[in-house]
């Protein structure tokens, strides 16, 4: 069986079908942008996504995955074709989002999931999907200006 993961092909050896697409992503694939924060899908540093969807890696087993696209931080470029970044990443840095950086692929990974489904989004509703992101720096008003920004932007316009 394989992985489909930043659109690469990865085999998956049948005894590592029951670890976490977290430890997999990281200790297998051997990409390290998306981090261990939790373990138990409470604070979204492990969000990537999978089919489009913003999932909690550290709570899917590789099993679960098999079948679907798995894309991570450092494959989320890949989605904007001709892109160096993607409108997200772009937003982060024009609003210098980051502090210490440890949550800031899974804030990332979770914002783009959301605004690819709802581009033009109210205040409330980056509250509301946001909400289950936590960064102990306490970035939420550039996080949130970011994902204004980027909503904005020409990537998001044309929906």
């Amino acid at each position: 069986m394989v992985l489909m993961i930043n659109g690469k092909s990865i085999s998956v050896p049948y005894h590592l079908y029951n670890v976490s697409l977290l430890d997999f992503i990281r200790d297998t694939a051997k990409l390290k942008g998306t981090k261990f924060g939790c373990g138990k899908g409470l604070c979204g540093a492990c969000t990537v996504h999978v089919d489009g969807d913003a999932v909690r890696s550290c709570q899917e087993t590789v099993r679960d995955i098999i079948g679907h696209n798995v894309t991570t931080i450092e494959g989320l470029s890949g989605m904007v074709p001709g892109a160096q970044l993607h409108p997200v990443q772009e937003a982060w840095i024009e609003i210098s989002v980051p502090q210490c950086g440890y949550c800031q692929p899974g804030q990332i990974m979770t914002a783009t999931a959301f605004l690819e489904n709802n581009p033009n989004p109210s205040d409330e509703e980056i509250r509301e999907v946001m909400d289950g992101n936590l960064c102990r720096c306490g970035t939420y008003p550039r996080i949130h200006r970011a994902i204004r920004h980027a909503a904005m932007g020409d990537h998001y316009a044309d929906r």
